[in-house]
């Protein structure tokens, strides 16, 4: 008597894996949460940094951010393959959990600061668990869903992604402010706000390593060398969908690190310069950073299900075209403070994650199977290229021309890219089924 497969498994509407449990992928959604959450929070609570602890000038933070941030994206570059490759050998979990343990001691370091050269060096320190956890982000969700559904997949991570990006900026953002007014002193207050977000790094860390699958899904592809990682990378980009992939990750990872990085640093200084204390600007500018995760969140599943519906390269084209209409628009924003600034930063927000989640979908959809390791771990250096240039050509320009200076050139850059996308959507074309 044949006997009858079972059913496969589902999550959420999503197929998994075989092998692939529910606790696995509630664990790494949860991983998307907490990524999101713990390591953009570093971005957002610099400004109270430099501002209390370094008292940095408000006219060189720009040129500052822009350096520490510069130079933790060079560690990206060099850590994130190695990762991945790591991730091959002693599997996703030791990584995934292993990063954010690094993540926690970065976070007490980085406190302890007494210059901007050792917040520079401590800052690298703390990339190496951002690289091992932004590199297991992408590659678990790769292990657990199926093809089919890798739109709603990534749907529900950019929702994920989304909350934890609203509970950076609501809840953690808020800490100085809140130990300030409990009575403590400017610095300590900073010290308890970091101190609190290492400790939950590590608890983050406990529950990755108890929750995630013990053993990877797939075989080992991911390159044993930098160089091999370049040249295969590169090879790939022979298809317009993969070359299109790696443009709309320079762009949609740039887009990520002037909101995560200037918005708030703008919305610090102009309440500084009104007469704010910096926890009070940095409180404010909770609500505004706020505003744009709550529109991403809200966008998040609505991209995804577009995503698995449309043509890739399409829905590049249309979620840059919204982003960079958010992005100019900050241009015209005389008061950040005013009603207008919502909007803007609504727009933005909706058309990142939107940008987001289709560049990720269009570069599993592309990459072939045999070096998909080369390609999702080229795809992240040219991310990682994005944040180098939105950080430092950012940080200048907000420095030297105006403080929606970075918006606007990654404004510009989503209008390009959104050109490209829908000049190449006809030549785009899955280049092979990633299951298995």
């Amino acid at each position: 008597m044949a006997q009858i497969a079972p059913s496969p498994v589902k999550f959420g509407g999503v197929e998994l894996h075989s092998g692939v449990s529910r606790k696995n992928m509630t664990a790494f959604y949860f991983s998307a949460f907490a990524t999101i959450c713990l390591l953009s929070f570093a971005n957002l609570v610099q400004p109270y940094l430099l501002t209390e602890v370094l008292n940095v000038p408000l006219a060189q933070q720009g040129s500052v951010t822009g350096t520490v941030i510069f130079w933790h994206e060079i560690v990206i570059i060099l850590v994130i393959g190695l990762a991945g490759s790591m991730s091959d050998r002693v599997g996703r979990r030791l990584i995934f959990a292993g990063s954010f343990l690094i993540v926690a001691i970065g976070y007490v370091l980085m406190i302890q600061s007494g210059s901007v050269l050792q917040l520079v060096f401590f800052r690298m320190f703390f990339a190496v668990g951002a690289a091992g956890a932004t590199s297991m982000l992408s590659t678990v969700i790769a292990d657990y869903a199926v093809d089919k559904d890798r739109g709603k997949a990534n749907g529900i991570q950019g929702v994920m992604n989304g909350l934890g990006a609203m509970t950076a900026v609501f809840v953690l953002l808020n800490l100085p402010e809140w130990f300030r007014r409990s009575g403590m002193e400017p610095i300590a207050a900073g010290q308890a706000t970091y101190y609190l977000v290492a400790g939950l790094s590590v608890i983050t860390a406990v529950l990755l390593w108890l929750g995630l699958k013990k053993r990877g899904i797939r075989h080992r592809n991911q390159p044993e060398r930098f160089i091999d990682l370049l040249r295969e990378g590169v090879s790939a980009a022979r298809d317009p969908g993969v070359l299109l992939g790696y443009g709309a990750a320079f762009v949609s990872r740039g887009d990520l690190a002037i909101v995560g990085t200037f918005l708030a640093l703008w919305i610090n200084k102009h309440g500084v310069t009104s007469g704010m204390e910096a926890a009070e600007a940095l409180a404010r500018a909770s609500i505004i950073v706020g505003v744009s995760q709550l529109a991403a969140f809200l966008g998040a599943p609505l991209f995804g299900i577009m995503l698995d519906r449309i043509n890739r390269a399409t829905g590049v084209a249309l979620t840059n075209f919204i982003s960079g209409i958010g992005y100019i628009s900050l241009f015209l924003i005389d008061d950040p403070f005013g009603g207008a600034m919502f909007a803007a930063v609504a727009v933005a927000g909706a058309g990142n994650i939107g940008t987001v989640i289709a560049t990720q979908v269009l570069i599993q959809q592309q990459a072939p199977a045999h070096i998909r390791g080369s390609v999702i771990g080229f795809f992240g250096l040219c991310g990682a290229i994005g944040i180098l240039v939105a950080t430092k050509l950012g940080g200048w320009l907000f420095d030297n021309w105006l403080e929606a200076g970075p918006f606007v050139l990654f404004g510009l850059f989503s209008f390009a890219l959104a050109t490209w996308a829908f000049a190449v959507r006809k030549r785009v074309r899955p280049v092979v089924e990633l299951d298995g």
